[in-house]
């Protein structure tokens, strides 16, 4: 692949390994990401010799980066679910704005599936408009959550549960190992240099190179190790405020992420009135920017030891009889889902649901269908 505006660098090493593809800017005015590709491509590039597999470094939403704006037409990161939903877009000739975007990536991606010489990972760079700390999330398989894990800052569950059509999403289902990087606010002089150490640690955490020839890794590690050590390890998505266009939302002035918020606390205003907290917990990404479709999410802090739970039912297959359970039953019409009745099966069945590998589909006060994610080490 030729240098272009898209491409930030594309790195083969001597010999066979993994894909690891990096992603920054999706959204247009999250530039910290790019800054740190950058970097890692001019610092990568002697090191081919003793590299396996390939790094490949690519600019998302091109034509908003150059317009420093969050997108032009739609937000670029809610538009590749499900597999097929692209379909309906213009033709590539007369595609404009993040039509012609979404044309380019995908043939990108394809490409990169075409010349991988081993199993593909993903690593997604974003920022966020409130200040406070980093974060990872991921689509909670045992493979993303093992790969996220490699940086240590808070990991954050059940996201992709209530925000659809991700790019890690569409390609977690793919088979790809993905996480997403949230790396601080978007114009904070640290966040590029956050980015940079987690794109160290998981290149060498995919194998990309040995403990030896990587040791910004390491200083990487310990840096961002000892800035969030006063944060919980885990957590897990509780609530999501959404911004509906019209409304006039407002975040209330000075929240920041991980901030501690209590029950009926005042966490913003719209045309109807104040906005406050369901739950107890602590606020996530509150919306300072005039574009966004999130308001504020709420998460809680999450025990390892439901982790370790987790991942020995996993391993054990207990997802292959949960159907026997009172109350749940399979969903002819939706291959690998759920439904629980919520009247027989009442306690803590999205918890469960969660422990075994599914995600939220479909909830109301009579039912509750999940799907199962796909399963690559669980």
């Amino acid at each position: 692949m030729e240098e272009s505006e898209r491409l930030v660098g594309w790195i083969k090493g001597a010999k066979p390994g993994p894909m690891f593809l990096c992603v920054g800017g999706l959204h247009g005015n999250e530039a910290a990401g790019v800054r740190a590709m950058e970097d890692v491509v001019e610092q990568l590039q002697p090191r081919t010799s003793r590299m396996r597999g390939d790094f490949v470094a690519l600019r998302g939403n091109v034509r908003a980066l150059r317009q420093g704006r969050r997108f032009l037409k739609y937000d670029l990161n809610r538009a590749w679910a499900p597999a097929g939903a692209t379909e309906s877009l213009p033709a590539p000739g007369a595609a404009t704005d993040e039509d012609a975007e979404v044309h380019e990536l995908l043939a990108i991606l394809e490409e990169v599936r075409r010349r991988a010489r081993g199993h593909l990972y993903l690593l997604d760079l974003h920022t966020t408009s409130g200040g406070g700390g980093a974060f990872t999330t991921v689509g909670d398989s045992l493979d993303n959550r093992a790969f996220a894990s490699a940086i240590p800052v808070p990991l954050v569950l059940g996201l992709e549960e209530l925000v659809e059509g991700t790019l890690v999403g569409r390609m977690s289902e793919e088979g790809w190992t993905t996480a997403v990087f949230e790396c601080g606010q978007h114009y904070e002089p640290e966040a590029s240099g956050r980015a940079e150490a987690a794109i160290w640690i998981l290149i060498r955490e995919a194998g990309l190179l040995q403990a030896a020839d990587v040791p910004e890794a390491d200083r990487g590690r310990e840096t961002l190790a000892g800035e969030y050590k006063t944060l919980p390890r885990f957590l897990e998505m509780r609530y999501r405020h959404p911004v509906i266009r019209g409304d006039e939302y407002r975040t209330r002035p000075g929240l920041l992420n991980f901030q501690a918020v209590i029950e009926g606390e005042v966490l913003g205003e719209d045309r109807a009135g104040a906005i406050k907290a369901p739950q107890t917990g602590r606020i996530l990404m509150p919306l300072y920017q005039e574009q966004g479709e999130d308001g504020f999410f709420l998460v809680r802090d999450f025990s390892r030891i439901w982790l370790t739970i987790s991942k020995a039912l996993r391993r054990l297959g207990v997802a292959r009889i949960v159907h026997w359970l009172p109350g749940v039953s399979r969903d002819p019409s939706l291959p690998g889902a759920l439904v629980a009745n919520r009247r027989v099966a009442r306690w803590f069945a999205l918890e469960l649901f969660h422990l075994l590998g599914y995600r939220r589909h479909l909830e109301d006060q009579h039912r509750l269908v999940v799907v199962q994610r796909r399963r690559r080490f669980g």
